[in-house]
C-alpha cells in the first residue's frame, strides 16, 4: 500500500470543509468555541480558519451574545453567508424545464420554470431553451456580483459518470452525450438522475443551512421515491446517495409487482410505474385516455374525484397503493432502511394515504416489529430536483473551499 502524504493545503482544505459542513448542519448559529468542540479542531485552528471564511464572505459574524452566563466575554455567533458564493441548478423533466440560482445561505436568487409537455420533444431544442434561461440567470448573478461555484443538472433518466444520458424513456431520449450541449459544457454542469437530486434536497444541511424542523436528520438513511409520469427512486445511506456500482441504484419504478401485468415502456411487465405513475392513475380513474393522461389538470380531477369517493377512482388509487406498498416493502427488505420519503404526485393525497401505506408496510416488512417502517412526506416538495441540482453545485465549494477562498481574495 502506498500512503499519500497530506500537505498543509490538503489539511487546511479538509478543516475548512469540516467547519462549513458543521455550520450547515447546525440548527442555529455556532460560536468558535462550539465549532471547535463539534469538529474536534483546536481553538488555535479555529482562529485561523474562521477569518479565512469571513474574509471570503462565506461566513459572517453575528451580534455577540451571552451564552447563559452573566460574566465573561460574550460569544460571537457565526452565520453562513449568501453574499458571495452561489450555484446554478438546471432541470429537464417530463413537465418542463427550468433554472435556479441558489446562494450559499439557502436563498433563491433567481428561478425560472417553463411548464410544457415534453413528450416528443427534441433534445437539441430543449437544451438550447434551457441555455437561454441560464443566460438570464447569469445576468442576475453578474448584477449581484456573485461567484458561481458549480452547476448541477437533473434529468429524468439514467445518467452515467462520464455525462451520458443512457435513457429517458418518458422523454423518448437515449444515448445522449450531454457535453455536446452548449449550456452543459459552458457551465461545466454535473448531471444526475432527478430522483437522486430530489433526495439530496431532503437532507438538511447538505449544502445550505438547516431551517426549521425536519423529519429527516443530516445523517439519516432513507428511500426517496419520486412519483410523477415516471417513478424514480433514490437510496440514501447516512446522508449520502448510494448510487450503486454503476450509478443506477434506486429505480423503484421498474420493480415488477405483477408478472402478468401490463407491459411497461422499459419492456418488462407489471412495473410499479404501470400502476402508480401519473398516466396509469389518470387512465385507470377514467379521467382521461392516453392523449390527456400526462396533463396536470387530469391529476387535479383525479384528486377531486378521490375526495368525492368516486368508485372508479377509489379502485384505481387502492390498486396503486397496493403496488406502492409491495415495491417499497421489497426495497426495505433488501436494503434494510426503514424510512421512506414519498415525493411527487402521491404526496398530494396527504397523510391519510401515508397512514395506509404505513399499515401495509407493517404487514409486509419481514423484520417488523424489530424494524418499524415509516413513510413520511417530504419537507421540500416544490421542484426538489431543481433545488438538489443547485445544491450539487454548492457542494463543489463545500468539499473544496480552499480553491474558492483563495481565489476570492
Amino acid at each position: 500500500m502506498v500512503l499519500k502524504s497530506i500537505n498543509q493545503d490538503d489539511l487546511r482544505n479538509h478543516n475548512l470543509s469540516a467547519v462549513l459542513s458543521t455550520l450547515l448542519q447546525s440548527t442555529k448559529p455556532m460560536s468558535r468555541a462550539k465549532l471547535a468542540k463539534a469538529t474536534g479542531l483546536t481553538k488555535a485552528s479555529m482562529s485561523l480558519l474562521v477569518p479565512m471564511l469571513v474574509s471570503a464572505q462565506a461566513v459572517q459574524e453575528g451580534e455577540p451574545v451571552a451564552e447563559g452566563v452573566t460574566y465573561g466575554r460574550p460569544s460571537t455567533p457565526l452565520i453562513v453567508s449568501g453574499q458571495r458564493f452561489c450555484s446554478i441548478g438546471l432541470q429537464i423533466n417530463t413537465d418542463g424545464y427550468g433554472v435556479m440560482v441558489l446562494a450559499l445561505d439557502g436563498s433563491v436568487i433567481s428561478e425560472h420554470w417553463v411548464s410544457q409537455s415534453m413528450e416528443g420533444s427534441e433534445p437539441e431544442e430543449i437544451f438550447a431553451r434551457l441555455g437561454a434561461l441560464a443566460d438570464q440567470s447569469e445576468s442576475v448573478i453578474r448584477q449581484k456580483d456573485l461567484q458561481v461555484v458549480g452547476t448541477g443538472l437533473a434529468l429524468p433518466g439514467l445518467v452515467t459518470d462520464d455525462m451520458k444520458l443512457l435513457s429517458a424513456k418518458n422523454l423518448g431520449w437515449k444515448e445522449l452525450e450531454l457535453s455536446r450541449f452548449d449550456v452543459v459544457k459552458r457551465l461545466d454542469a454535473e448531471a444526475d438522475n432527478e430522483a437522486n437530486l430530489a433526495a439530496l434536497a431532503q437532507i438538511p444541511g447538505y449544502a445550505t443551512p438547516r431551517k426549521g424542523k425536519s423529519s429527516i436528520r443530516p445523517t439519516d438513511s432513507f428511500l426517496y421515491i419520486s412519483t410523477d409520469i415516471g417513478i424514480g427512486g433514490a437510496v440514501v445511506h447516512h446522508g449520502q446517495v448510494d448510487r450503486g456500482d454503476s450509478g443506477f441504484a434506486g429505480e423503484l419504478g421498474h420493480v415488477s409487482v405483477a408478472l402478468d401485468g401490463p407491459q411497461c415502456t422499459c419492456g418488462r411487465c407489471g412495473c410499479l410505474e404501470m400502476y402508480a405513475g401519473r398516466k396509469a392513475l389518470v387512465e385507470a380513474s377514467g379521467v382521461a385516455g392516453p392523449e390527456g393522461s400526462t396533463k396536470m389538470e387530469a391529476v387535479d380531477e383525479v384528486l377531486e374525484r378521490y375526495r368525492q369517493r368516486d368508485d372508479r377512482t377509489i379502485a384505481a388509487v387502492d390498486r396503486a397503493l397496493r403496488a406502492l406498498a409491495s415495491a417499497l416493502a421489497s426495497a426495505i427488505n433488501i436494503v434494510d432502511i426503514n424510512t421512506v420519503v414519498l415525493g411527487g404526485l402521491w404526496e398530494r393525497f396527504g397523510k391519510g394515504l401515508v397512514r395506509r401505506l404505513n399499515h401495509e408496510l407493517e404487514l409486509q416488512v419481514l423484520s417488523y416489529p424489530a424494524v418499524q417502517p415509516r413513510v413520511v412526506l417530504p419537507d421540500i416538495n416544490t421542484r426538489p430536483a431543481l433545488l438538489g441540482a443547485a445544491q450539487v453545485g454548492l457542494r463543489r465549494f463545500i468539499d473544496n473551499p480552499l480553491e474558492y477562498v483563495n481565489s476570492s481574495k
